[in-house]
């Protein structure tokens, strides 16, 4: 199978909803539907910031999805990206559609000029790290959050 990745355009918000159902799902975040509006509609607003990447099968279907964002690097002088959520179909894990998400996304970073592609994700998503140990380097930081 060849993985086609290219711009969320609005055609793909049937396909998009159920991929990011299935990524809440998989952290066991509880998530409506209207905070898929709200994320959608991010999407779709030029002027919000939060852009998205779909990765597409052969036959066009969807299979996997990548939310990014830029953010200042204020001790560098400099503009990173953030990958904030990257999602493949669990039937369809494998078939390169993480790495092509990822490559796409170190494209359009080097394009804008960002110094950096930054993202968390859980310590226990061991087979997602084997991908992000391949195409980039841990780091020695510790996240930490304020609930508000």
């Amino acid at each position: 199978m060849s993985v086609m990745i290219r711009a969320v355009v609005p055609g793909d918000r049937a396909a998009w909803d159920s991929l990011y159902a299935g990524y809440a799902a998989f952290y066991k975040v509880t998530q409506t539907q209207a905070m898929r509006d709200a994320v959608w509609d991010w999407l779709m607003d030029s002027g919000h910031g939060t852009e998205g990447l779909v990765a597409c099968a052969d036959d066009g279907q969807l299979i996997g999805l990548a939310h990014y964002r830029a953010f200042a690097r204020p001790l560098s002088a400099s503009t990173g990206g953030f990958l904030d959520d990257l999602f493949v179909d669990p039937h369809l894990r494998g078939s390169g559609a993480a790495d092509a998400l990822i490559a796409a996304l170190r494209d359009i970073s080097a394009a804008r000029g960002w110094t950096v592609i930054r993202w968390i994700t859980a310590e226990d998503n061991y087979r997602a790290r084997g991908v992000y140990d391949r195409v980039a380097m841990r780091t020695p930081w510790v996240t930490y959050d304020i609930k508000l």
